[in-house]
Formats: C-alpha cells, sequence, structure tokens
C-alpha cells in the first residue's frame, strides 16, 4: 500500500444494527527500518531465530503478545494474536492475558512464571528484575531454557521499539507471513 492509498483508506463494519461506520483512517509508517538498515533487520532476525530454539512455542506466543501489550506495540499484537490463534490458542486465554494476574486460573504455573518474568524483564523502569520473579521462572524452566525465555522477551522488546518508533501498520499480517 503507498502513503497515498493509506492515507486515504477506511475500513468499514457492520454495526449490530446493520449501520455502516467508518473507522479512523489508518496512519502510515514513518520509515521502513528493514529496507533502511537491512544489517540490522538481519541481525535481529537471527536473534529471533536463534532465541525461540527449545522452547514451546504457544509459550513464546504469550509472552511476545504480553510484551507487546506493556509496549502498545500494535503492529506485534497484530502479528502475534494471529499466529497464536493459528497455532491453536484460545482467543479467551489471549484476551484475559492483559488482566493475567486476575485470570491465573487460565494459565500454567509456568507460562504464569513467564508471563511475570515478561513484564519484569519489560518494565524496567520499576527497577531490576525482582530476585523472587527470577527465581519463580528458574523454578518452573531449565537454566538453559531460561537463557532462552530472556532471549525471547528481549528479542520481542526490540521488534516492539521498532514498530513503536517506526509506526508499522497494524491489521495487514497473516498468520506465517514471515517464516522464522
Amino acid at each position: 500500500m503507498t502513503t497515498n492509498q493509506a492515507q486515504a483508506h477506511e475500513h468499514v463494519h457492520n454495526t449490530r444494527n446493520g449501520s455502516l461506520h467508518a473507522h479512523a483512517a489508518e496512519h502510515t509508517p514513518r520509515m521502513q527500518l528493514a529496507k533502511l538498515a537491512p544489517e540490522v533487520y538481519k541481525a535481529v532476525v537471527a536473534l529471533e531465530i536463534a532465541s525461540k530454539k527449545g522452547l514451546d512455542p504457544a509459550l513464546v506466543e504469550l509472552v511476545k503478545i504480553r510484551a507487546s501489550q506493556l509496549n502498545h506495540c500494535a503492529f506485534c499484537l497484530d502479528m502475534h494474536t494471529k499466529d497464536a490463534i493459528a497455532a491453536g490458542e484460545s482467543v479467551e486465554r489471549i484476551v484475559l492475558l492483559g488482566a493475567w494476574e486476575e485470570s491465573r486460573h487460565f494459565y500454567t504455573e509456568r507460562e504464569l512464571a513467564a508471563i511475570e518474568l515478561t513484564e519484569a524483564v519489560t518494565v524496567l523502569t520499576d527497577g531490576f528484575v525482582p530476585d523472587e520473579v527470577y527465581e519463580k521462572a528458574a523454578k518452573h524452566f531449565e537454566e538453559a531454557e531460561l537463557a532462552q525465555l530472556i532471549a525471547v522477551i528481549a528479542t520481542i522488546n526490540v521488534w516492539n521499539r521498532f514498530g513503536v518508533t517506526t509506526r508499522m501498520v497494524p491489521g495487514h499480517y497473516t498468520p506465517g507471513q514471515y517464516k522464522l
């Protein structure tokens, strides 16, 4: 989609009573980082591939969704919720992830430890990752798995920062579009 097409593009949806309402105009991206810094992009793709090795793909998607919620990265939320659903994750668990502390019973203790670690690593403005959060994760993950999990969390935070800063446009991703 060209810049002019994106500026003119409006989504229309049906409401329950059948009337049509136009959505706000779609914003345009600030830049195409992958094209302007291809070596950086390739390096982060390589980090992405390496970081998730040996981890449960469903857990990886939950972590990516939670970090993307915290970072307000709409592009990554669009991507990872679609990928999670395509991989069999329930819409209910995805929706409740934003309030996981009140809906703990939807997740395993291992997933909860990963989600809590994701929050601690992502929101570093609150201080260091608390020992109790790290220790809880260490109880549920072998040391090598924990290292991989930390790498996944760090990597999605890199992608989120690229997405938010360059204003990547959500809504156009198809599950599996980027084969990594």
